[in-house]
C-alpha cells in the first residue's frame, strides 16, 4: 500500500481490536456493536485500513465479502477529534486500490452510505444503486 497518510498519521493494512472497533464506530455515530459481536465478525475481514495518530486508532475501513463474486466496504470510521484531515479519502483509496488490485473484475462492490458521506464515495466512483438498499433488524 502506497497511499501516504497526512502528517503526523500512519496508515497500514489491518483490522482494529475489539476495543477500538466499538469505540471508533459510537465516536463516528455508525451506532455500537457488543464486544461478542464485533469479536466473531472482525476475522472475517477481507481487507482492512487503519489509522494511527500517536498510536492511538483514530480511524479505521473494511472490506467483506466472499472473496469472488461480492464485496462491500463497512465501518468507514474517523475519530470526530481527527475527521476534517482527508483520512476519511486515505482510508477509501486504500480500501479502492486493493479491491482493484484483487478482485475479479465482475465482482459487484456495494457501500451504504449516510447523505453526508456520499460526496466522499462518489469521488471514487460510487454511484446510487438502480435497486432499493433495504436492511432487517434483529433487535
Amino acid at each position: 500500500m502506497t497511499i501516504m497518510a497526512p502528517l503526523g498519521y500512519e496508515l497500514a493494512a489491518g483490522i482494529p481490536s475489539v476495543d477500538d472497533y466499538v469505540r471508533l464506530r459510537v465516536a463516528a455515530g455508525l451506532g455500537g456493536r457488543t464486544q461478542e459481536a464485533a469479536a466473531a465478525g472482525l476475522p472475517n475481514t477481507w481487507f482492512g485500513v487503519l489509522v494511527a495518530h500517536q498510536k492511538e486508532v483514530v480511524g479505521m475501513g473494511r472490506i467483506i465479502g466472499d472473496g469472488g463474486c461480492f464485496f462491500q466496504i463497512v465501518d468507514m470510521a474517523v475519530d470526530p477529534r481527527h475527521q476534517g484531515k482527508g483520512l476519511g479519502q486515505c482510508i477509501m483509496r486504500a480500501l479502492v486500490e486493493h479491491l482493484k488490485a484483487h478482485a475479479p473484475d465482475s465482482a459487484y462492490i456495494s457501500l451504504i452510505a449516510v447523505r453526508r458521506a456520499q460526496s466522499l464515495y462518489e469521488r471514487f466512483g460510487f454511484r446510487p444503486t438502480r435497486g432499493l438498499g433495504m436492511s432487517l433488524d434483529l433487535s
